[in-house]
């Protein structure tokens, strides 16, 4: 899937595979693999791929004509790995654009990203277990499992778990962004 729509990128802007990593600041090797479907790609590589298509990360993962009805399966869902002390991703919905649904699992100690950032969308995150710490803008809110929080994607965020037990969310995003 992943891996299709990469090559398909890659080809229909006539790189090849040292062309595009040169571009994206990661190994041919590393791209091999990912288009070959042998490893899934960290998010820092996956915006830097969608930095050189000038695209989202959700268009990496559109396909052709996105299914009216999409179903995710535990164990065939595409994850997004970070780097240690970072969050994991399991992608929820199909490439279509519009939204885009996230479970995320942080380990004690784990955070988003290592800065906040921002991007502009709407986002919402649900605490499934554990604890997480929201950092939006200038505040940091505290939520434990079955709480909510919704926000305006442009003011800079992270999420964090500052507790010992592993903590799982889903997020949600509209539109979806890099």
């Amino acid at each position: 899937m992943l891996g299709d729509r990469l090559r398909d990128l890659r080809q229909q802007h006539s790189l090849t595979l040292r062309q595009l990593a040169t571009a994206a600041d990661v190994s041919p090797a590393l791209l091999s693999q990912i288009e070959n479907g042998a490893t899934d790609p960290s998010l820092a590589t996956l915006r830097k791929l969608a930095q050189v298509f000038d695209t989202s990360i959700a268009e990496l993962f559109s396909e052709p004509e996105a299914p009216p009805v999409h179903i995710s399966r535990v164990g065939s869902r595409t994850r997004l790995a970070a780097p240690p002390g970072q969050i994991t991703y399991e992608r929820l919905t199909p490439g279509r654009g519009d939204l885009e649904v996230l479970q995320a699992h942080l380990a004690p100690g784990d955070a988003s990203s290592a800065e906040p950032w921002a991007h502009p969308s709407t986002e919402c995150a649900i605490v499934v277990t554990g604890e997480v710490v929201a950092q939006i803008g200038a505040e940091s809110y505290t939520l434990t499992a079955g709480e909510s929080v919704t926000f305006d994607s442009r003011l800079a965020h992270l999420y964090r778990n500052a507790s010992g037990e592993h903590a799982h969310l889903i997020i949600a995003v509209t539109p979806p962004t890099p």
